[in-house]
């Protein structure tokens, strides 16, 4: 569904953010986008949706350039941003004001999602906290059923028991015609959701490879000393946490800001691991 090829984008006169950015989207995904802060994370999710032009290179939504701001590509495209807006409207009345712009919006749904946040639907917007605005967008951009929804952090402000709901919602929003982007730095309120899994660093995708390839060439875990071989480790209370090639049939769970950190500090010996077949 999402196309992007040999990107090139700066802002202003600075050097340039992204040159020479290439990154496949497909549908039926939960794409997590990582990166450290700088990275190109924001700017590539207004990239796809229009709120940002390229200087060269090309990017296609579903056969549409989102430059064109055409409004048959809009209407496949909802963006929660990080920071957005705080309209004076109550939480019922913004779905009546903008879910016409959204041909697959369902006003029941978007009702059940208001109840599953235990948001009051006569409560203005503008008089939530940061944390109750997020979960009432979040809740019409699961109910506009767009083939793309990209989610720029979307568990700041969220507490522990929000963060659990959106998680479920998210997951029962997935489906084989829709593709979700999540940019984060909460890697572990997205571990277990998100697959595959991209890294941006220095303007270009070092990463993108979906859970089981990871899991067929890699192991993490802790271990009392620092293991002998190890990708990457790092001090943690009771030993080390390591990364290390997979050499036999036992799998391992992913540890996403283990990964994380191991990808951007090798990315070398990552490329190199990964262009080998995995263990059988």
């Amino acid at each position: 569904m999402v196309h992007m090829e040999d990107v090139r984008f700066r802002y202003g006169r600075k050097a340039p953010l992204f040159d020479g950015l290439s990154l496949e989207l497909r549908t039926d995904t939960i794409y997590g986008l990582l990166g450290k802060n700088g990275a190109g994370k924001t700017t590539l999710l207004k990239l796809l949706c229009g709120l940002r032009f390229p200087e060269s290179g090309r990017i296609t939504v579903d056969g549409y350039s989102p430059e064109t701001r055409d409004p048959a590509l809009l209407e496949e495209i909802f963006i929660i941003p990080e920071e957005f807006p705080s309209p004076a409207v109550k939480v019922s009345q913004y779905a009546w004001l903008h879910g016409v712009f959204y041909p697959r919006f369902d006003s029941e749904e978007y009702e059940r999602h208001v109840a599953e946040f235990e948001l009051d639907p006569d409560q203005k917007i503008s008089e939530m906290s940061y944390g109750q605005k997020k979960k009432a967008l979040l809740a019409f951009g699961l109910a506009a059923n767009t083939p793309l929804l990209l989610l720029d952090e979307p568990t700041n402000g969220l507490d522990i028991p929000s963060k659990g709901q959106f998680r479920r919602l998210l997951a029962g929003a997935a489906n084989e015609d829709r593709t979700i982007l999540i940019s984060t730095h909460q890697v572990r309120d997205m571990e277990n959701l998100i697959d595959p899994i991209v890294v941006l660093e220095e303007g270009r995708v070092i990463f993108n490879h979906s859970v089981d390839e990871v899991t067929d060439r890699l192991t993490m875990g802790v271990a009392p000393e620092e293991p002998v071989g190890a990708i990457y480790t790092e001090q943690v209370l009771g030993g080390f946490a390591a990364v290390l090639e997979r050499r036999d049939d036992t799998a391992s769970r992913i540890d996403l800001e283990l990964l994380f950190n191991a990808v951007t500090t090798h990315p070398a010996d990552m490329d190199t691991l990964f262009a080998k077949e995995a263990v059988k």
